[in-house]
């Protein structure tokens, strides 16, 4: 463990977290926003359905932890709402048990401690004619944009019966006319235009919610962030400027 302590930001979910440094991804902006205020820990399982997620919940967020998260942001669906096999076996899990498994999940991160802020990310949408090898024997597609939004729609739902905050991703990305062709790198999986939405739809729940203290980026203490004169000379040649805020490139603009 190395110092000082930081709040901590827990990404917990499937592929869509493993792979979010990946090419501009989603916690790729957002470690670099928070660089100096928050630590972005990365829990991310390619392939993971709700079920493995609960296998394994205690392990990732111990309830006896001496440091519990300041915030956690959960995705699960889009791999428990592929086409079930008739053996049993895959990631599919059925719609009413893929609720439970989520409320699960909540129930237990809400018990790490009051400071504990969650968001949920509903399954975003998927472009079925970019997906290799998308259908089974019988030619039915594994994996369906209507899918995706039933399970997106559930988790949504969930959300709002239990007061945790949730981000449609389903609806966002395809708020772009394009998004078929610009948003996923193989019909599932983020390029950087799509990570870019999740980006900013995160961001700006982050600045709504009415937390105390607030997690927004902009809002958060900066680490060391005291005016020292081991700064960089100012302009004026006798003090020295304090650049510890500025954001990088100058031009950055996620508000």
């Amino acid at each position: 463990m190395v110092g000082p302590k930081r709040p901590q930001f827990v990404l917990f979910g499937s592929s869509i977290v493993q792979h979010s440094f990946y090419d501009q991804g989603w916690a790729s902006i957002l470690t670099h926003l928070y660089a100096r205020k928050a630590d972005i820990i990365l829990r991310g399982y390619a392939g993971w359905n709700s079920r493995r997620a609960l296998q394994v919940l205690d392990d990732i967020f111990p309830k006896d932890a001496t440091e519990q998260p300041s915030l956690v942001i959960v995705y699960f669906g889009g791999n428990d709402s592929v086409l079930p096999h008739p053996s049993g076996l895959g990631q599919h899990v059925p719609l009413q048990e893929y609720i439970q498994n989520m409320k699960k999940i909540a129930i237990h991160l809400k018990s790490l401690s009051k400071k504990t802020r969650i968001i949920f990310l509903g399954a975003p949408p998927c472009s079925e004619a970019q997906i290799l090898g998308n259908s089974d024997l019988l030619g039915r597609p594994l994996r369906t944009n209507e899918s995706c939004r039933t399970y997106s729609e559930a988790c949504l739902e969930l959300c709002r019966e239990m007061n945790i905050k949730a981000i449609d991703i389903w609806s966002a990305i395809q708020k772009r006319k394009d998004w078929r062709d610009v948003c996923f790198n193989d019909g599932i999986h983020l390029t950087a235009e799509g990570s870019e939405i999740v980006a900013r739809e995160i961001l700006k729940v982050l600045k709504e919610a009415e937390w105390e203290p607030s997690l927004h980026w902009k809002s958060m203490p900066v680490e060391f962030g005291e005016d020292s004169p081991y700064d960089p000379i100012a302009a004026d040649g006798k003090t020295t400027k304090n650049v510890s805020r500025e954001p990088f490139p100058k031009n950055l603009d996620w508000d």
